[in-house]
């Protein structure tokens, strides 16, 4: 299969070279690949800024891959009377459902209400009126819906109803986080910016007590290196930069300055088996009131979240036996078949960054955003959600700006995505769906193909359409393809296993992979990232040591 695939450069290639940092003097340099990196890059390059953005690991390899995988207003915050961040989310909400539909999706949600529920009908109900308020009156699709006991009970057949009042239905939306931080990546790459992971920035460089750039370092290391790289030294550089951004989440609490700035907060979720149902459900922590989700998600259930104060190891946030065990005992309250710690399928940990507060729990403390200025001109984005991301950033580059004497607004809102097909979705969505199914990729699949790479998926079509083989599934209950693969590892910056398996294909969060079959996939792609037989056998043994 991989000597089939001998694949050139088809220019939408994400290229990986570290020289491109050095000799220039960019306009703004970001450090931090996540979310809030990702959008604040895209939107200075669009502005026509000279733009870099380095990450220290893979893009989006911390908290934002770690989320709920929700674009969504937070309707939990309405009882702490946030009603700015919500009106702010919601609008968000909307644009991303509009700009980016391979990308942001409906999701609708069910909330039960049992005669011992902390929140009863009445005021839900006023909630959710509230909610769709908020949102400008949405159609039909968003809506909330009320239910009557059996009806409630009918449309969620797994849920135990013996002290069931009714319920009702709302809707929200859903992404993969680290997908979408990608294709902000591409984004940025296509209107000139220079995008570099496994870059870690070491130092600041400061004259006359203004930072004027900083020091990083290539951590690839010659036994470990994209075939893409032009620069064949794991040295440091000096990155010149008139302005610089730090937007590198929990690892800001490391300075001083940034444990005065900011709360953390870790979250973690369990992968589950699916549930007979395309929608997901809000429910309250029986034992301290915390709302928490059941979300499907690539054919498998999402578990999630915890919200609890986080002091640990910054880039070590593991998932514990008593977080397993509490959401486990939490769903199970609300299940008829009780799931156990033997049908965790995966699970992953991510540290939220929360303006600093004094509130008794992480719960209470506000997760809207704000932007700080040090003394030496470097700013620091602080807190922050998935769904508002886009909006934060735009304060960014605005104040960026302002310091640069440049006039240039934002270009994002509305925009349609990078990887965006240029007609109409459902009409092209239609038409991929049936060129996918003559080539005999099954339904599901095709469906996850087009919502992961948009107008891109037809490059794996494409693939399919010269090695047959390549329609077939990774695994058996997960809807991959081997096309998919390779259009990842081939084209969006792969340099480990891990990358590829994690936030470009989360197949080792999704299933419990073996050995054997990691061998199969590391051979189906070793000749597309360059990899010789020592180099796939390293990257193999990093996967199962995780």
């Amino acid at each position: 299969m991989t000597k089939a695939i001998l694949l050139g450069n088809n220019g939408q290639l994400m290229k990986r070279d570290f020289s491109k940092l050095s000799g220039h003097e960019f306009d703004l340099l970001v450090c931090g690949g996540g979310i809030y990196g990702a959008w604040t890059a895209y939107d200075a390059a669009l502005r026509g800024l000279r733009v870099a953005i380095v990450e220290q690991g893979d893009w989006a390899c911390g908290t934002s891959s770690a989320s709920s995988k929700l674009i969504h207003g937070g309707l939990r915050y309405l009882e702490t009377y946030d009603f700015k961040l919500v009106r702010k989310a919601l609008k968000e909400r909307r644009m991303l459902l509009d700009a980016a539909p391979h990308r942001v999706w409906p999701l609708r949600f069910g909330v039960p209400i049992y005669r011992d529920s902390r929140v009863g009908m009445l005021k839900m109900n006023a909630g959710l009126i509230l909610y769709d308020l908020l949102a400008g009156l949405p159609g039909k699709d968003m809506a909330h819906r009320l239910f009557n006991r059996s009806a409630f009970a009918g449309r969620f057949s797994f849920l135990d109803d013996a002290m069931l009042k009714g319920g009702f239905t709302y809707g929200d939306a859903q992404t993969d986080d680290a997908r979408l931080v990608l294709e902000l990546i591409a984004g940025a790459m296509e209107a000139g910016a220079v995008c570099v992971n496994y870059c870690r920035m070491t130092d600041y460089i400061e004259a006359g007590g203004r930072v004027i750039g900083a020091t990083v370092q290539d951590r690839i290391d010659g036994t470990s290196r994209s075939p893409f790289d032009k620069l064949r030294t794991n040295g440091e550089i000096e990155v010149r930069a008139r302005q610089v951004v730090n937007t590198t989440g929990q690892w800001v609490s490391a300075m001083q300055q940034g444990r005065d700035w900011c709360r953390l907060s870790k979250g973690i979720h369990l992968v589950m088996p699916a549930l007979p149902t395309d929608e997901a459900l809000l429910l309250t922590a029986k034992s301290d009131g915390r709302v928490f989700f059941i979300i499907p998600w690539y054919g498998m259930t999402l578990l999630g979240t915890t919200d609890t104060d986080y002091r640990g190891d910054l880039d070590h946030v593991a998932v514990e036996p008593g977080e397993i065990e509490y959401l486990l005992a939490e769903a199970n309250h609300y299940l008829k078949t009780n799931w156990t710690e033997a049908d965790v399928v995966g699970s992953y940990a991510g540290v939220r960054v929360m303006k600093r507060s004094d509130a008794a729990t992480p719960s209470a403390v506000s997760r809207d955003w704000e932007l700080k200025t040090a003394g030496n001109g470097v700013h620091y984005s602080i807190g922050g959600k998935l769904t508002s991301a886009r909006e934060d950033a735009t304060a960014i580059v605005d104040t960026v700006c302002a310091q640069l004497g440049i006039a240039a607004t934002c270009a994002t809102g509305k925009r349609p995505f990078p990887w965006a097909p240029d007609e109409n979705y459902a009409a092209w969505s239609d038409t991929t769906s049936a060129r996918a199914s003559r080539l005999g990729i099954d339904r599901e699949c095709a469906k996850w193909l087009m919502r992961r790479h948009g107008k891109r998926a037809d490059e794996a079509l494409h693939m399919v359409e010269t090695t047959p083989g390549l329609a077939a599934r990774i695994t058996p209950a997960l809807p991959f393809i081997y096309a998919d693969l390779l259009l990842c590892a081939r084209d969006e910056m792969v340099v480990h296993l891990d990358d590829l398996l994690r936030r470009r294909m989360p197949l080792l969060i999704l299933a419990k992979l073996s050995e054997t079959e990691l061998c199969r996939i590391a051979a189906t792609v070793a000749n597309t990232l360059g990899w010789d037989e020592a180099m796939a056998d390293r990257e193999i043994s990093a996967c199962i040591r995780q």
